[in-house]
């Protein structure tokens, strides 16, 4: 419970909680979609200079077990989330598969979110995660896209080809490339602009996520409490096996937890936007509502902790 008040009072979950109420009191507040489009964009393109910088400093026989249980977690948990959402969610093949491209996926504000809790609560996570965020974005979506192949399904090619060239991952790979060749000390001329201000312009961005989620959240009706179920457990059972990926693999209990967040997050701005192409049939109530209404809230105030608290326990429990 005090890892939750902990997480909860920060101003980054704050600003987002203020955007649901925001909503919930039908404020007039709304940032105007050329200024939110600029915010991610600037987010991203942070969170790859950032990791870019600290990758420049790993030594690559460190950053080889990390990204190979990530890879191989973006290919294990679109499947096992598929399953799920057949079987107890009782979705058809389009929308089970589409979701699970959600969840096999990752969100660049969940891991952010993690990186802070983590930080605040004395933890120091691995500067070369965000490199991992970009490894994970990818495999998911296309696996939830593969286990939709079906008459009535779009171009994978297509969408694959979205995903990969979509200002998502263009922004991390294109940041990670451009501050691993330049190195943390190049990378530091430019930390006024994209390092100094980046928690600031991060509560502007949760401050509007808060009102898009509480507008999702409307539609629990129509995903059902089987759905909404999911929509905790599953995050909540990605982000165990995570963390315990990220012990396995060697890493710190920040770096695990974190990792694990990253695992237990689903995605809201790469996976709708291949979704849409590929899976023209599925339905954005389900997929959007998940990822954003349910899930989203749920790590920021029960799965973060939660994670934190996991990957305290098993480094200690290891040792």
């Amino acid at each position: 419970m005090d890892l939750v008040v902990h997480n909860l009072v920060s101003p980054i979950v704050l600003c987002f909680v203020l955007g649901l109420v925001a909503r919930w009191v039908k404020s007039d507040f709304e940032l105007p979609d050329a200024v939110y489009q600029s915010l991610s964009i600037y987010l991203l393109l942070a969170i790859g200079l950032k990791g870019g910088a600290a990758v420049s400093k790993t030594p690559l026989h460190e950053l080889f077990m990390p990204a190979a249980v990530t890879l191989a977690l973006g290919i294990l948990t679109p499947l096992s989330a598929y399953f799920l959402m057949r079987k107890i969610g009782r979705l058809g093949q389009t929308d089970a598969a589409a979701t699970a491209a959600h969840y096999g996926s990752v969100s660049a504000v969940t891991f952010l979110a993690a990186v802070e809790a983590a930080q605040v609560g004395g933890f120091k996570p691995e500067g070369y995660l965000a490199a991992l965020v970009a490894l994970l974005e990818v495999p998911g979506i296309i696996v939830g896209l593969v286990l939709a192949r079906s008459k009535g399904s779009g171009s994978l090619s297509h969408a694959v080809h979205d995903v990969l060239t979509g200002k998502s991952i263009f922004l991390l790979v294109g940041g990670l490339v451009i501050g691993t060749a330049c190195g943390a000390d190049k990378i530091q001329t430019v930390a006024p602009f994209f390092i100094d201000p980046f928690k600031g312009v991060l509560c502007l961005f949760l401050l509007e996520l808060g009102t898009v989620a509480a507008g999702r959240m409307r539609d629990m009706k129509e995903a059902g409490w089987r759905l909404v179920a999911l929509g905790c457990f599953i995050p909540a059972m990605h982000g165990i096996i995570g963390t315990s990926a990220g012990v396995f693999a060697g890493m710190s209990a920040g770096g695990a937890a974190v990792l694990g967040a990253m695992v237990g997050s689903a995605s809201y701005i790469a996976a709708p936007a291949a979704v849409r192409i590929a899976l023209p049939k599925a339905s954005p109530g389900i997929y959007l509502t998940l990822a954003l209404g349910i899930t989203f809230p749920f790590n920021l105030i029960v799965g973060i902790p939660l994670f934190l608290k996991f990957a305290t326990w098993l480094v200690g429990s290891t040792l």
